[in-house]
């Protein structure tokens, strides 16, 4: 009996890979840009499983990049440094003290443990911020939000490089100023930027929501710029996720097939979307 559980759960593997196969195809030298946030990166259980479907995405063909944020990390650091922080408007005030604290979190801690997650599993990450190559130049968001930046000019030749030595691009959101400065950048936006640079076939945002809500609270499995729109200005869209519809119509404007915001909980959440006929989330269109 529990010889012929075994073989159904192989047979059912099987059906599964066969069943990709359309898929794989579609993909193959595609680039994909995947957007983790600080809450979806959960326990090292959860980033191993991350990291195996990032390094399974680049073993068939697909050109995976990682632009990842760290907001409970920073928040941590800076409690624990007991650095005390200014908002405006909801929005945290970086002062040169802070950005310190920023850069060497996201950079140091965040990055290289993605990195390090994706070469257990035989990957071979690259971590890197929007400082090297001048991948990033940013200019200053706003004066009272201190080093605060928004993406300027981008460079994606470093990573196209990293591509044709199958190496995958880890990449922390910190831009570089036209001074000198060093700029902290929303992680979102940094992955918008990044994906419209390299006119990525699919940019997928992991968050904690399963994707766009309707006004009955059920997930929109595909929506059009105009319908993203008329839901924002009804309120429909409304909160946190404004800024993420916000970076997918940016996205799209500069040249991105199609946005993904998705639930980063879920087991396998990034391989559901690109490999099955189902999907995960809410597709986003031109």
């Amino acid at each position: 009996m529990k010889k012929q559980s075994m073989n159904r759960n192989w047979i059912a593997t099987a059906e599964t890979l066969s069943s990709a196969l359309p898929y794989l195809q579609r993909y193959d030298g595609a680039i994909v840009v995947i957007k983790l946030g600080g809450h979806a990166m959960g326990s090292d259980e959860a980033m191993d499983s991350f990291a195996r479907d990032i390094v399974l995405m680049q073993q068939v063909g697909v050109n995976p990049v990682i632009v990842h944020g760290g907001g409970p990390m920073i928040n941590a650091m800076l409690d624990r440094l007991n650095i005390q922080s200014d908002f405006v408007n909801g929005k945290r005030v970086t002062d040169q003290a802070t950005v310190e604290v920023v850069e060497m979190v996201l950079s140091g801690i965040v990055n290289k443990r993605i990195v390090q997650a994706i070469n257990r599993q035989g990957g071979r990450g690259v971590g890197l911020s929007g400082k090297d190559a001048n991948l990033m130049v940013c200019d200053e968001t706003n004066p009272d939000l201190g080093f605060v930046g928004t993406p300027a000019d981008m460079d994606p030749t470093l990573l196209q490089h990293l591509f044709e030595k199958d190496m995958i691009p880890v990449i922390a959101p910190l831009g570089a100023g036209r001074n000198g400065e060093t700029f902290n950048v929303n992680g979102d936006t940094a992955a918008g930027a990044i994906a419209a640079s390299l006119k990525a076939d699919r940019l997928l945002l992991l968050t904690d929501v399963s994707g766009v809500k309707d006004a009955e609270g059920e997930v929109v499995t595909e929506l059009k710029a105009d319908t993203i729109r008329e839901m924002t200005k009804d309120g429909v869209i409304a909160g946190g996720m404004i800024p993420k519809t916000e970076t997918a119509l940016a996205a799209i404007d500069g040249g991105v097939r199609a946005v993904v915001i998705l639930d980063g909980r879920a087991p396998n959440a990034v391989l559901l979307e690109l490999f099955t006929e189902h999907g995960a989330g809410s597709l986003i269109r031109a």
